[in-house]
C-alpha cells in the first residue's frame, strides 16, 4: 500500500494536501482497498461551509455504502467531475486522479487529529 509522505491523514481514512489556503481531499489506498470495487461516487457540496467532521459526500463499493468526513473547516470548491464516468479511479488512483474535492479552508490549516504517513501507517496496522 502506498502512504505518501506530503499527505496527512485522518483515523475515518480520509487524506489530505493543504496548499496555501486551499486543501485537495480524498481518501487513502487502504480505505479504497477495504471497500473494494468503488462504482459510485456521490458529492454534492459544492459551495457549502462545512464544519470539521461532516459529512460532504459518499461512496458506494458493490457491497457497501461509506460516508466521507471534511478534515479540516472550509468550502466545498470543487468536485471532481472525472468520478461520474470513471469512480473506479479512487482504486487505481486514490492520490491522483481519484481525487474527491478541493476546499478553501475556513481559517489557518487545523492539524489537530491529522495523521503524518508514519503515524497513518501504525494506525492502521500497516
Amino acid at each position: 500500500m502506498n502512504f505518501p509522505s506530503n499527505l496527512k491523514y485522518t483515523e475515518d481514512h480520509e487524506w489530505i494536501l493543504i496548499e496555501g489556503d486551499t486543501a485537495t481531499i480524498g481518501i487513502t489506498d487502504h480505505a479504497q482497498h477495504e471497500l473494494g470495487d468503488i462504482v459510485y461516487v456521490d458529492i454534492n457540496t459544492v459551495g457549502d461551509a462545512l464544519e470539521k467532521g461532516e459529512v460532504f459526500g459518499s461512496v458506494e463499493a458493490v457491497k457497501t455504502v461509506s460516508d466521507l468526513f471534511i478534515p479540516v473547516a472550509g468550502t466545498v470548491l470543487e468536485v471532481n467531475e472525472e468520478l461520474d464516468g470513471e469512480p473506479e479511479l479512487v482504486n487505481t488512483d486514490p492520490y491522483g486522479r481519484g481525487w474527491m474535492v478541493k476546499i478553501s479552508l475556513a481559517g489557518p490549516a487545523d492539524g489537530d487529529g491529522l495523521l503524518s504517513a508514519e503515524d497513518y501507517q501504525k494506525f492502521i496496522g500497516a
